[in-house]
């Protein structure tokens, strides 16, 4: 048997070291976390409180809303504090934890964005039939789905990064407990883990993009075939936005995960991390529901209403 200990507890390197940028950072990140709260959190209060808003695409939008915050709450805190109390200093449950809560909400999000996705497919293609195909029943079996998808994926992203040994560094370079960052610091032989993470991982985002390309492939060929420019600009306007989340989301994935771990540089993966931990869960209310007219109604119908 081999005479070594195993960690218990885990120093994260954090984003720098540099005393003078912890305080910049810290208002930096706290003024991006209330950003991410308020929009987040406002917006699924509003669908909720909204009748109106009581429709596929506005349900789908406010699991979108709860499940940004709960991830970006996941990591954000913690680094925040960080930088005013200095502690880098993770248990071991605490960072399974977050580890597996993090992965959680990250797949569900991207499979939510994948009924998003449907969910205007049927929207523009079936128009006379998008009441009978996207019901209650339908659009509440899509939202479980990604739920059950996002546990299990993040049941298996956990078991096999912790099951390997940790003896001879517990120093993650990064801001948080990421799959990568911790298995790349294991003392044992991490090959097989590396390649289950890599096929997961593929797996995962490839068939995700491959099913938001098909929906909007479809809704492109049926915006041509109507010969409409305005029903074409505006259906192009609405993709925009979500090709633009789901660009910046899926990219800053793929470049992390997909790659062998020895073409890893640590601070651009920290770079790579920061987007989407806290800057795609603030954008996704701006460019998916503030910019729309039922939401913006919405909106003033309650404040008027509080008045």
């Amino acid at each position: 048997m081999e005479n070594r200990t195993e960690v218990t507890w885990f120093i994260l390197l954090g984003l720098t070291n540099d005393p003078g940028l912890q305080l910049l950072l810290f208002i930096i990140f706290l003024l991006i976390y209330t950003i991410t709260l308020v929009g987040n959190l406002g917006m699924f209060m509003l669908i909720f409180l909204d009748s109106r808003l009581h429709t596929p695409m506005y349900i789908f939008l406010s699991n979108l809303s709860l499940v940004d915050f709960c991830y970006s709450s996941t990591v954000t805190p913690k680094v925040i504090a960080g930088f005013l109390t200095g502690d880098k200093i993770m248990s071991y449950n605490a960072c399974a934890s977050q580890m597996f809560f993090f992965t959680n909400f990250a797949n569900v999000e991207s499979y939510l964005l994948v009924s998003m996705a449907y969910d205007r497919y049927a929207a523009v293609c079936k128009p006379l039939h998008y009441a009978t195909t996207m019901t209650t029943r339908v659009c509440a079996c899509l939202v479980i789905g990604c739920y059950i998808c996002g546990f299990l994926n993040a049941f298996i992203y956990t078991v096999n990064a912790l099951s390997l040994s940790f003896c001879e560094s517990n120093v993650v370079h990064q801001f948080f407990c990421d799959v990568l960052a911790v298995m790349i610091i294991s003392c044992s032989d991490r090959h097989v883990n590396e390649l289950v993470l890599i096929y997961v991982a593929s797996f995962n985002i490839f068939f995700a993009l491959i099913l938001i390309l098909i929906s909007y492939t479809f809704i492109f060929t049926n915006i041509l075939k109507m010969h409409s420019a305005s029903g074409y600009r505006k259906a192009l306007s609405t993709c925009a936005s979500h090709f633009t989340v789901v660009f910046i989301c899926y990219g800053t994935v793929i470049f992390m995960y997909l790659q062998p771990s020895s073409s890893h540089s640590m601070d651009t993966d920290k770079i790579a991390s920061v987007f989407y931990t806290m800057i795609i869960p603030m954008l996704n209310p701006l460019v998916y529901s503030l910019r729309n007219k039922d939401v913006k109604s919405a909106f003033t119908k309650i404040v008027l209403r509080s008045r």
